[in-house]
């Protein structure tokens, strides 16, 4: 991956590059050439007007000595002294240029030199004639650039000769050479920057990738305990990477919880079949059964088989409680929390317990108060039938259960207190874990169910003594959460939709 990105990257920098350093340096290099032919055009009039006298002096006074008196003009000396200095060459034709009367050859080179004059001056007398002004004759000649620009007769029509300049094109190349050195040392300074960079690019991307990618493989490998280590890299890789890690750690869990669970049903399930065996095999094994004696195996064995249903139905309680996806919905705790204590009156009334929902406060006026909390429907219901059954359960005749719903600032407080014998500290410890039960009837799931519901609806479930002597089960739950922060907002203590035990006695033997 890190190469594909380098050469992706690398190829566009590449393109643009080309795209933008060559049509420059070759827009670069037409100007300069265009800015030498000017200045070359504008040498060669200063030339002219410099041998403008000297050629009118010669048209006037034809028989003086052309050569003798140039040598001895000054500012010909100078301009033949700039020249040569220059390493350029000039040639000044005194007259028409079918007469090649040279009035200075200094540095030309060989050519037909004639023959621009003549294209000169004819492009002279016609710009005259157009009343414009006379422009240079511009010939490219090897490595040469010559301009011939022709001079009149105190500047009228009369020709009286034509100036001639031919420039070395070498500084012209050399700068041309000097900016496509510059460019394109710029252009691979950009391909190494561009390809660090994108080599930097690349490894930010594909390491964490590559992390992502082992962790998941040894993950598939049945490693449940590997997690994406991914501390840098895009926000996106990273986000990535807590939830792969949340997700492997459900997956342990709900693996090793699965084998927790295969072996605990394992045990369980062992001792009742085998006092059902062993109640059958005595059975099997009398040759003259009594009646009487057969009839309290066969209970006994009636009463093992009930024992496996109610282990049966247990686990697969918590197997709805283990799977659940709760979907939050506004509750009133202490309307629930009323009608299930109306529920199990008949229960409570039967043993001889009283049971009882108080509000942890008043509204105005000594009016009830809603207590409300974000739960899933129907399962604060399960909660509190089956922390309702274990406390009858633990109790006997003249026993008091409280079940009590206070508002707090996070949410909501329910409490469900009795005055039975309660449990001690590591036994509270462990309440929660499956098959965890004092009761010998019981089959240790309902406050392993009671913990599952909870904490999905992400609240909180403890176990405390009684002031007194008892045991006190308080949960918290979160509060209605702000319009702006969640979904709908679904009023009215309407819970009747999820499943719970059907009846009291049910609950009652988790």
């Amino acid at each position: 991956m890190t190469r594909r990105i380098l050469l992706v990257l690398l190829a566009f920098t590449a393109a643009v590059l080309v795209g933008a350093v060559v049509p420059l340096t070759l827009d670069a290099a037409g100007h300069d050439r265009a800015s030498f032919i000017q200045a070359t055009a504008g040498m060669a009039r200063t030339d002219a007007a410099i041998a403008q006298s000297r050629l009118d002096a010669l048209a006037t006074s034809p028989n003086s000595n052309s050569a003798s008196e140039a040598g001895a003009d000054p500012p010909l000396l100078s301009l033949i002294k700039q020249v040569r200095q220059a390493g350029d060459g000039l040639l000044i034709l005194s007259g028409m240029p079918q007469d090649n009367i040279r009035l200075i050859d200094k540095g030309m080179p060989h050519g037909n030199w004639t023959q621009l004059a003549t294209q000169a001056d004819a492009q002279g007398l016609l710009a005259k004639k157009a009343g414009q002004p006379v422009e240079a004759r511009i010939e490219a000649t090897g490595s040469r650039i010559a301009a011939a620009i022709p001079v009149f007769l105190h500047s009228r029509y009369g020709l009286v000769g034509t100036v001639i300049l031919a420039r070395s094109t070498a500084p012209l190349n050399s700068d041309v050479v000097r900016l496509w050195v510059i460019l394109g040392t710029i252009a691979v300074v950009a391909m190494i920057g561009a390809a660090l960079l994108a080599f930097g690019l690349a490894r930010w991307v594909s390491r964490p990738l590559a992390g992502l990618d082992t962790a998941a493989g040894r993950l598939a490998d049945g490693d449940l305990a590997i997690r994406a280590v991914v501390d840098s890299g895009p926000p996106e890789l990273r986000r990535l990477a807590r939830t792969f890690n949340t997700m492997a750690g459900r997956l342990e869990a709900l693996v090793h919880g699965n084998r927790a669970v295969i072996a605990d049903v394992s045990h369980q399930l062992r001792t009742p079949l085998a006092a059902l065996r062993l109640r059958l095999d005595l059975l099997a094994a009398d040759t003259d059964p009594d009646p009487e004696t057969t009839g309290h195996e066969l209970a006994g064995a009636l009463e093992e088989l009930a024992r496996l249903s109610r282990l049966v139905d247990g686990l697969l309680a918590v197997a709805r409680a283990e799977n659940v996806v709760p979907v939050p919905a506004v509750v009133d705790v202490a309307e629930v929390a009323r009608e299930r204590v109306v529920a199990w009156h008949p229960v409570a009334d039967d043993r001889g317990i009283v049971l009882e929902a108080t509000d942890g406060g008043r509204g105005v006026g000594g009016m009830r108060s809603s207590v409300l909390a974000w739960i899933g429907e129907g399962h604060l219901e399960q909660v509190l039938d089956n922390l309702v059954a274990n406390a009858l359960d633990a109790l006997s005749s003249g026993g008091h259960v409280t079940v009590t719903t206070t508002a707090t600032t996070a949410g909501a407080r329910i409490t469900v207190a009795d005055d039975g014998p309660g449990m001690s500290a590591e036994d509270r410890e462990r309440a929660f874990l499956r098959f965890t039960t004092s009761n010998p009837n019981g089959t240790g799931l309902g406050l392993a169910i009671v913990h599952r519901l909870v904490t999905s609806n992400g609240g909180t479930a403890r176990l405390s003594e009684t002031p007194g002597g008892g045991l006190t089960a308080t949960l918290e739950f979160p509060g209605v959460p702000a319009p702006n922060n969640t979904g709908p907002n679904n009023t009215g203590p309407n819970n009747t939709g999820a499943e719970h035990p059907s009846s009291a006695q049910d609950l009652a033997s988790l």
